[in-house]
């Protein structure tokens, strides 16, 4: 099999084989392919596309890349959920804990931000000790103790996937749907799990920006996840506003636990209760989506969920005198108010440019090397529909230093218009 050919195949519209695909992802992982011939080839898929049954190939090929997981029958059925990425999405802490209240088991994989959108990981690592980088059999041990797992992927568990990650990120070809839906199932499928629950944002701040590119991507992950013989769900959900208040990584480990503890916004606690619903439906916890939701309520209302939450952290090294006192958590020296230049109400919010206001401060990063400040955020005082007078606080800036470019920046994202404005529904569709 030549990869020269395998290349003009896909650049003139070709399907191409198993056999083809199985060709490209082994032997580029096996270094006996060079990166320019993937190059071209990652180009001609970006061009021309892949249907459902070469994504799926694709992802089976880079899930078989390196070494699975394999589950101990007494913790089946896994059933994992994965976003896409938005801003102010803290929707996995708060999630992970209902799910292990309810006596479901999840090891979640989960992953750092990058860009405008902010990382699970990256969140928990404000936490004191709390440690992203299990081995195997620290994260056997630590789901034993919690159910739960919050931890980042091995360098074992598809290399192809974060070979190819690599190449595309510095070749224009990460915007590619079946690229994207590939490589984040290669990674889940990996891990063994027996079901999957995908959140995919869909708006300004999304990578998602209209919702038919959002359903083809839901339709594409959904079709790889059957394929592959476990139960998947997708729903689309609403990115036209960051989710909750806080945006910034200590900021949002703080939200959480007031989720956690019924004290956090609305929305973000609505849309993590719509999830667990579903999970809790896939894993035989609950009979429908009405008692799934119930359920994962009950466990806020409880505090089962808020003491399965401190179990992770201490099951993960975490300290947890940080979560019975979220006050001990990283905070800014510096607390700036942007207010509103003029009465109104709010008509839309700019998420991606909050999102990357926030790496500005300090609080994300361009680069996957780069460090980050856990203290540093935006804090919302209002959202879209809500009415404002001049002068009124919009949102609070936490910040090392800050220039004046930026404050205005972080104004200019606010579009305060005079008449009343309508978000539309939190989730837009579902996709089985």
């Amino acid at each position: 099999m030549s990869m020269l050919e395998i290349i003009a195949h896909k650049r003139d519209g070709a399907v191409l084989t198993p056999e083809e695909i199985q060709f490209v992802v082994t032997n580029y992982t096996q270094g006996k392919i060079p990166d320019y011939q993937v190059s071209a080839w990652l180009m001609s898929v970006y061009l021309q596309g892949m249907n459902f049954q070469e994504a799926s190939e694709l992802a089976m090929a880079m899930r078989d890349s390196g070494e699975q997981l394999h589950w101990p029958a007494k913790f089946l059925p896994i059933i994992d959920k994965h976003s896409t990425g938005g801003v102010g999405d803290k929707v996995s802490l708060i999630l992970a804990p209902i799910l292990a209240a309810c006596n479901l088991y999840d090891p979640m994989i989960a992953g750092r931000g990058l860009g405008h959108t902010g990382g699970t990981l990256d969140k928990l690592e404000s936490i004191p000790g709390f440690d992203v980088a299990l081995d195997d059999a620290a994260l056997q041990a630590a789901l034993q103790q919690a159910k739960v797992v919050i931890t980042g992927a091995t360098t074992e568990l598809a290399p192809a996937d974060r070979l190819l990650y690599a190449l595309r990120d510095t070749t224009g070809t990460v915007a590619s749907i079946p690229l994207i839906a590939s490589s984040i199932m290669s990674k889940k499928l990996a891990a063994g799990i027996s079901g999957l629950v995908m959140d995919v944002k869909c708006g300004s701040g999304a990578f998602m920006k209209t919702q038919p590119e959002a359903r083809e991507l839901a339709q594409t992950l959904v079709a790889i996840g059957k394929a592959a013989g476990i139960k998947m769900a997708a729903l689309i959900t609403n990115m036209e506003q960051p989710l909750g208040l806080a945006i910034g990584n200590s900021l949002e480990v703080q939200e959480a636990i007031a989720c956690l503890t019924q004290q956090g916004p609305e929305d973000i606690t609505e849309l993590t209760l719509t999830l667990a619903a579903q999970m809790l439906v896939m894993g035989d916890k609950a009979g429908d989506l009405s008692q799934g939701h119930q359920l994962a309520q009950g466990t806020l209302r409880d505090g089962t969920a808020l003491a399965c939450f401190k179990q992770m952290v201490a099951a993960q090294g975490g300290d947890v005198a940080y979560i019975d006192d979220p006050s001990r958590l990283p905070k800014a020296p510096q607390q700036i108010t942007i207010t509103a230049p003029k009465t109104g109400v709010i008509g839309a919010i700019a998420t991606e440019q909050i999102g990357m206001a926030v790496v500005h401060l300090g609080g994300g990063r361009l680069v996957k090397e780069a460090a980050i400040d856990p203290a540093v955020g935006i804090v919302l005082r209002h959202k879209i529909g809500d009415a404002v007078v001049a002068g009124e606080p919009l949102a609070v800036v936490h910040a090392n230093q800050v220039s004046p470019e930026l404050l205005q920046d972080i104004q200019a994202c606010f579009k305060i218009q005079k008449n009343s404005a309508n978000l539309g529904p939190l989730v837009l569709d579902t996709i089985l």
